[in-house]
């Protein structure tokens, strides 16, 4: 079963990969600097106040901006366990399956507070606000992508799919 619980910080609309994690941290490509760093523009505090497993709830467009992985990547690797939006830029939704970083996007979300505790239920395509007791549906994503998670991103993904066809060559 594939759940995923945790605390909800709070974003508002048109949160760009450039304040998700700034352009002058993409002089590295360690997950860890960068996480260290993720949204820092928008608190300058809010990679020291994270826990594993937090998630964060945004508004439309989440992600807009310029095509940068740096942006899933430094999520991710900060801990974040999902990110819930209204609706996402196109780039970064494909760029946070790939990164291994689940995404959902709910439009009636405003009613969940920051410091409120959530449960996705990737399969069944639910979030359960477990401050308020109310259950939201959202359209499961695909297997595939599910798979693409749970693999911890595309390129992990394709190594098992190479592995599995090379130990069904040699038997």
């Amino acid at each position: 079963m594939n759940i995923i619980t945790g605390k909800v910080w709070k974003f508002g609309d048109n949160i760009d990969t450039d304040l998700i994690i700034a352009a002058r941290y993409l002089n590295t490509s360690d997950p860890h600097e960068l996480a260290k760093h993720v949204l820092e523009d928008a608190d300058p505090e809010f990679s020291t106040k994270l826990s594993a497993g937090d998630i964060i709830i945004a508004g439309e467009n989440f992600g807009c901006g310029s095509s940068r992985e740096h942006a899933p990547i430094a999520l991710k690797y900060a801990g974040i366990s999902a990110v819930v939006a209204k609706s996402f830029a196109r780039i970064f939704y494909r760029n946070a399956f790939n990164m291994g970083l689940p995404i959902f996007e709910l439009k009636e979300i405003d009613s969940i507070g920051e410091g409120d505790l959530i449960k996705i239920d990737m399969d069944r395509g639910q979030i359960i606000d477990l401050n308020r007791d109310k259950n939201y549906d959202f359209t499961p994503i695909p297997e595939f992508m599910q798979e693409l998670i749970n693999s911890g991103g595309l390129i992990n993904y394709a190594k098992a799919e190479l592995l599995k066809e090379v130990k069904n060559e040699k038997i």
